[in-house]
């Protein structure tokens, strides 16, 4: 077939065949640092603006500077037979189309000249049919019987039935987005939620178990190049280990998608297939039974971060509320040599505050389950939630999960990545004495400012549990001491002083003891084995855009902004430049997908968050001042900084944000307590001296504000 490639949204038409071949079908391109263990310089994610506006997308990419060739559509089809697919077992279905449904799409009538795509209001564009055309109007019958004229600017081709259903969307004669959204819809319709899409692999979260990931599936992909089996993120994985055996480079798998998408799970999807394909043959010796061999632990680090990084939000319960990045190391035969984990942007501001639809973070709802009931008496705690202010703010079940079954699944984890008992035991009890730090009260002394406890029930569990002295916490909650020049003084404090200083010690003994868990997993995962190469998996939290956004949606989109900046780089920059390197003829296209104005309003010297760190420095600063600055500078000055509109029923927003996915509204309430978050450093002092032993080693390196150290963010 001889029909003209056009690439997205240029509309430029690719006469020659080898010119076919090259534009926009480069199957994998991995983004490697063959010199370094360091990650990938990105810090943030989310999806391509070409398909910005599909709900529930990730896309996937595995990036090489060399580049595969289809050589022709039969090429790519080639491998696509019923006999061909059996391997695939049970998953086939949800993998390709049948021999059956090929051979109708083939023989169906078609009218490429009256067959295309118009927008609609509802639900933007829809199927529909020419009926005639009048200079620059054409009239067409909709899929619903509906009559109606556009411009010919906005009628989209549609593609012959052969691209029903697609596998690799860079396939399609006419790629625009309409056939795209109908692409995806179609597929994910016949459950099949993993498409190609040229350089990625966009998958639509089907939100139910697809029967694709067993390990007959796994097997089926083992080795094959991408054209010889259907799309899936196991190919993406093989594909990525066999650059990283032939090339001898490290490779990096990066995952993006707003919230919800699915990206841990894929995540999680990826790093099973490498600890199946990748797994040290042998027999477990006694120590191992309950440890579990590094596949095992390389597996099961995931449901213990999850217990304790992951929560209910608005639009995913079993949200990802920190970033990481994954490293699997491999010796020289390819086989798992060691792990090691990077974490970003724990919101720890959620341990002590959640949204009325959200929830705390898994761990607290797991003990209080009642399946390990000696945890309850342990922790002196009951099984009812609202007995607990900071863990009952919102939501304190989800239909989705069993918290049950989640905590043995935890407990399981820590048992085979070589948790001591002792250290288990610490991590429930610190867990345990943040819900009691929720419920302490404080009242006001009589004719004075200064708070007092209001009863010390409380303050005695958690010195119990975080081996403390209560009567010396109390103290140092009320009368800190603090310096003042060369000496030391005793401060008072009014009763939400107080307040502000739990809350604040909460989220950072929190915090600490995730870092210190990753920290122990890494020790747990790293081992003697010789490393030569590894593979990078990137996982952070996706884009988010709720009724009410503060700074941890900032932080987030802001992540997102960077990592988004660096795919369309990729995309649509460094792409041209290897047409013109390889001497295609190419003139160069300007997509407008440069995301620097909003990454610069936000991080540029006078950019939001300068501004944040400059109002922090002001005694005297405010919600308001902070406020009125941002106006100052950005309001008409940028195109990306905007007034929000009032909506009724919404909460007050003070500002909005143009990002790459969409106009965000922000509220900047207690913006400036959240980046200051001071700790009340006698406590801390305490906690140093602690008789239990994670506790005092959470603190040990810990430097005051009069050392000049930095506090870190929310």
């Amino acid at each position: 077939m001889s029909a003209s490639y056009l690439c997205p949204q240029g509309q430029r038409k690719v006469e020659n065949d080898d010119q076919k071949r090259r534009v926009g079908l480069r199957l994998i391109v991995t983004l490697k640092d063959a010199n370094s263990d360091t990650p990938l310089n990105t810090s943030g994610q989310d999806q391509t603006r070409c398909t910005a506006w599909l709900d529930n997308i990730l896309y996937k990419g595995s990036w090489r500077p060399e580049t595969q060739h289809v050589t022709s559509q039969t090429e790519a089809f080639k491998m696509s037979g019923d006999a061909l697919m059996a391997e695939f077992g049970s998953a086939a279905s949800f993998l390709r189309k049948s021999d059956k449904e090929r051979l109708e799409a083939q023989t169906r009538p078609f009218d490429m000249k009256r067959m295309c795509f118009v927008p609609d209001p509802e639900v933007e564009y829809v199927k529909a049919q020419v009926t005639s055309r009048d200079g620059d109007k054409v009239t067409v019958e909709t899929e619903f019987g509906k009559t109606v004229t556009h411009k010919e600017v906005d009628i989209h081709p549609q593609n012959p039935p052969k691209f029903d259903k697609i596998e690799d969307m860079a396939m399609f004669t006419f790629l625009h987005e309409p056939a795209v959204l109908f692409n995806l819809k179609e597929r994910y319709a016949a459950w099949m939620i993993y498409t190609y899409s040229g350089l990625f692999c966009v998958t639509v979260n089907p939100y139910k178990w697809l029967p694709v990931y067993d390990q007959i599936v796994v097997n089926a992909y083992r080795g094959k190049k991408r054209t010889e089996a259907p799309p899936h993120i196991y190919s993406i994985s093989d594909n990525a280990y066999q650059y990283m055996l032939s090339d001898r480079e490290n490779q990096s798998v990066l995952i993006t998608g707003e919230s919800g998408a699915g990206k841990t799970v894929n995540t999680k999807r990826v790093i099973q297939y490498f600890a199946s394909i990748a797994a040290v043959t042998g027999k477990k010796d006694a120590a191992q039974e309950k440890k579990g061999t590094l596949e095992d632990q390389i597996i099961q680090a995931n449901p213990a971060l999850e217990a304790f990084g992951n929560a209910k939000t608005i639009r995913n319960d079993n949200s990802s509320r920190f970033g990481k990045f994954i490293r699997i190391h491999f010796g020289v035969s390819g086989k798992l040599s060691s792990a090691d984990i990077e974490t970003y942007l724990l919101e720890k501001s959620r341990v002590t505050y959640q949204l009325k639809a959200e929830r705390d973070y898994h761990i607290f709802y797991q003990i209080l389950s009642q399946k390990k009931p000696e945890l309850l008496e342990m922790l002196l705690i009951t099984n009812n939630p609202y007995d607990y202010s900071y863990i009952s703010q919102g939501e304190i079940s989800v239909q989705s999960i069993d918290d049950s079954d989640e905590l043995m699944a935890t407990d399981e984890a820590f048992d085979v990545l070589g948790f001591t008992q002792e250290e288990k035991n610490a991590i429930y009890k610190l867990t345990g004495s943040i819900m009691h730090f929720g419920n302490m009260k404080f009242k006001q002394k009589q004719r004075e400012e200064q708070a007092e406890a209001d009863g010390t029930e409380d303050m005695d569990k958690i010195a119990y549990l975080m081996g403390l002295n209560s009567a010396d916490v109390l103290k140092g909650l009320c009368h800190p001491r603090v310096k003042v020049g060369n000496e030391w003084v005793t401060k008072g404090q009014s009763v939400q002083q107080v307040y502000n200083s739990i809350g604040a010690l909460s989220k950072s003994v929190y915090e600490k003891m995730f870092l210190w868990m990753v920290v122990r997993i890494n020790q747990s995962l790293d081992t003697k084995q010789p490393r030569q190469y590894f593979i990078g998996v990137l996982d952070i939290a996706g884009f988010e855009i709720f009724d009410f956004n503060t700074f941890e949606q900032l932080c987030i989109n802001y992540t997102n902004e960077k990592l988004q900046q660096f795919f369309n780089h990729h995309m649509f920059v460094l792409e041209q430049e290897e047409y013109k390197k390889e001497g295609i003829v190419w003139e160069f296209i300007d997509f407008g997908m440069d995301l620097a104005a909003c990454i610069e309003l936000i991080e540029k010297p006078m950019g939001i968050m300068s501004i944040l760190e400059e109002e922090c420095m002001f005694p005297k600063a405010s919600d308001a001042t902070f406020k009125a600055k941002l106006y100052d500078n950005h309001l008409g000055k940028s195109n990306n900084f905007q007034k929000p509109r009032i909506v009724k029923g919404r909460p007050e927003a003070h500002f909005s944000l143009v990002h790459y996915a969409g106009t965000v509204d922000y509220n900047i309430g207690n913006w400036l307590d959240k980046n200051k978050d001071p700790l009340n450093e006698t406590v801390v002092g305490l906690f140093q001296k602690s008789t239990l032993k994670v506790l005092s080693s959470l603190f040990a390196g810990y430097a005051g504000a009069d050392s000049g150290i930095a506090l870190a963010w929310t």
